[in-house]
């Protein structure tokens, strides 16, 4: 059952809300009281958020996709609204949680866009429940190949791990946007308000507890192993490399997925 969420608290949440064509609503979804932008009509599609962000992550999408599309945006749990959460969050758990999400918001089955860790959950949901899905987008999704960071990106996100600043985050997203002055440009305070919301996130309590629990559990576990004789592993064929899993739960090279790539 859902009940309706209101913006009692100013802050860059609120604002970010209030600029949104959407309702936010509150639902119990395997255990975890999650919040949900809802809003459009028309054909569902529900939006999965990355690895330390939240609903509003989709800020530029969601005014175009509801005007011929339902939009279903949560907060995935331990992210933004989504924190409270009774247990551990683990692989299974969060796949519960997206079935009842589906269940309880979409009236017919739903395209699933996914966004690094979000598109890894949609990946590891179409495999187990292929017929619920009509379609699927990955946008940068885990474990889809092997996890390859420049050290430019792994320091500062290390660095703003550590130590959440207004700082250290400007250093990070310089490596993570294509230009950021002209994001800044198109999106005006906008911008600036979601990324003052994303510091905010990253200094409350518990801000990366998802991460240190879901990215181990959902990485890829193939390693390259050495022969006795200390020479590299065979290269596969391009059949064998098919049939090679991965943690999203598909083989390499998943079968009718669009994948993307964010700038």
């Amino acid at each position: 059952m859902a009940t309706t969420h209101p913006h009692e608290i100013e802050g860059p949440r609120a604002r970010l809300l209030a600029t949104m064509p959407v309702a936010e609503h509150r639902r119990q979804l395997a255990g975890v009281s999650t919040s949900v932008l809802e809003g459009g009509e028309g054909p569902p599609v529900v939006l999965l958020h990355g690895l330390g962000e939240f609903a509003a992550t989709w800020t530029r999408v969601i005014p175009a996709l509801v005007t011929s599309h339902r939009v279903v945006a949560p907060d995935l749990p331990g992210h933004g609204g989504s924190r409270e959460a009774d247990g551990r969050l683990d692989g299974e758990r969060m796949l519960a949680w997206l079935d009842e999400l589906i269940a309880s918001t979409c009236s017919a089955p739903p395209v699933l866009v996914g966004h690094l860790l979000g598109g890894t959950l949609a990946a590891r949901y179409a495999a187990s429940h292929p017929a619920t899905p009509s379609g699927l987008v990955l946008v940068g999704a885990y474990g889809l190949d092997r996890l390859r960071p420049t050290p430019r990106f792994a320091f500062a996100l290390a660095r703003f791990l550590a130590r959440p600043t207004e700082r250290s985050q400007g250093a990070l997203m310089r490596v993570c946007l294509a230009d950021r002055d002209a994001l800044g440009e198109e999106m005006g305070e906008r911008l600036w308000t979601l990324e003052a919301y994303a510091l905010e996130e990253a200094r409350a309590p518990g801000g990366t507890a998802a991460a240190r629990t879901l990215m181990p559990a959902w990485a890829c576990t193939r390693s390259r192993r050495r022969s006795s004789r200390g020479s590299p592993p065979r290269r596969r064929s391009s059949g064998d490399a098919r049939t090679a899993r991965c943690g999203c739960g598909w083989p390499r090279r998943p079968p009718r997925a669009t994948a993307g790539h964010c700038t």
